[in-house]
């Protein structure tokens, strides 16, 4: 993700949005911004900033002042719901000796070994 930040000569509201619906249309924009008192646009993706620039000089006298990465919120929370996992429970058997002896085997009073042994 990168962070574009465009600075755009505009006077009025419907310049402000053919120039927002201008760059919208751009393949790569996750977001725009804009800021009337600066005359600023800041743009949020992976678009190309100099094809965003020859984009918006239709509107008006356009220069690209920055581009550098989008900064992501940190998330507090996730980051310690990772570092601190539960350890998984513990077996405890509170009496072993209730248990069958391993390994488990069954005693059959009619003995044939060429019988089926699912049945």
């Amino acid at each position: 993700m990168k962070k574009i930040v465009l600075k755009l000569v505009i006077e009025d509201e419907k310049s402000k949005r053919k120039a927002m619906k201008a760059i919208a249309g751009v393949e790569g924009v996750e977001s725009v911004a804009v800021d009337m008192k600066e005359r600023k646009i800041t743009v949020i993706g992976e678009a190309d900033p100099v094809y965003l620039t020859v984009k918006l000089r239709k509107f008006g006298f356009t220069e690209l002042l920055s581009v550098g990465p989008a900064k992501e919120e940190k998330k507090p929370e996730a980051e310690k719901k990772e570092q601190k996992k539960p350890d998984p429970p513990q077996v405890v058997y509170l009496n072993p000796s209730s248990y069958p002896p391993y390994p488990y085997t069954v005693v059959t009073e009619d003995y044939n070994p060429n019988s089926c042994t699912i049945c």
